[in-house]
Formats: structure tokens, sequence, C-alpha cells
């Protein structure tokens, strides 16, 4: 047999197998077929030192990663799982003093309370904080790299809020 075909062959029956398979995915997320819906509140801000669009940045990039890296679809009238919380730590820390009472490092830490409810299996519920942080250099001003910074850490924490909710299945 050419071995083309037979490859060919090999990959028509692999993507028969894998979309018979209800909670498959190659990213390692599995979702039960009686969930089909998301929806995520608007977040709040309950920190003093945050940009005043940060809960709606965090919402929408929280929004975006569901949409766009699950089968769910977006619906705000009783969706089968729900996340809202707010952004409640907004801290900015020297890390690496040095000589001279300047530090070499900066640190930005951020925190989100989150609480998820999943309405087909209320055992999957939680609300827990999700941080992360990143450094930047003790002679940048922050305002110059806040918007990357604040991208950066929200990147990560939705990816952990994403792996947290869809592999426990």
């Amino acid at each position: 047999m050419n071995k083309s075909v037979l490859f060919f062959s090999l990959l028509i029956i692999s993507s028969i197998s894998f979309s018979s398979c209800v909670c498959y995915s190659f990213k390692g997320i599995s979702i039960p077929p009686d969930i089909n819906t998301f929806y995520v509140e608007n977040f709040k801000n309950k920190t003093v030192t945050a940009p005043v669009d940060i809960e709606v940045r965090f919402s929408e990039a929280l929004r975006s990663k569901i949409r766009n890296e699950s089968r769910l679809k977006f619906q705000e009238a009783e969706p089968d799982i729900l996340f809202e919380g707010d952004v409640v730590g907004y801290n900015i820390s020297a890390e690496a003093p040095q000589e001279g009472n300047t530090v070499a490092l900066n640190k930005l830490d951020i925190v989100v309370s989150v609480k998820y409810t999943n309405k087909t299996n209320e055992k999957l519920n939680y609300t827990r904080n999700f941080n992360f942080f990143q450094t930047y250099p003790g002679d940048q001003d922050l305002t110059n790299v806040q918007d990357d910074l604040i991208k950066r850490i929200f990147d990560q924490i939705v990816e952990r809020i994403f792996n947290d909710t869809f592999t426990t299945w």
C-alpha cells in the first residue's frame, strides 16, 4: 500500500476516534457534555492602588480565555458555570535592595479572588485566591511598564484559573 494512502487512512481513523470522544481536548481539558455555557461577571476592584480599569481588564481576559480555548458559549442568563469575584490585591514591593538606598528590582503582585459555581455539579464549586507577580528594574517608573506587567500577570492568573477549573473533571 502506498505510504501516503496509509497515512491519510490513519489520519481519518484518528480524526473519527477523537471526534467521538465527547470530553477530549488537545489542551488537556475535559468538559462534560452537559456543560455548554459560561458567564464571567464583571469583577470588582477592592484595592486602592490598582488602575481604575483593572477589574474590566481581568474580566475580559478570563472571558477571552474561555471563549477562545473551550467549546463553551458565553451566556448571561442561567449559564451552566459562573465566575465572579474581586481584584483584592495590587502590591508593589522592593525585591533587591542594593547599595546607596536603591533597589535593583521591584515586584508587582496581583491577587484575584474567584468564586466558581458549577450548576450541574456543586462538588466542583470553589472560592479561591489566585495570584502572580512580575519583577521590573528598579530604575524604571511603574507607569511606563504597568500595562505590560498587568497583562503578563493576568495571562498567568487566567491560565491557572482555566486549568484548575477545566482539568478537575
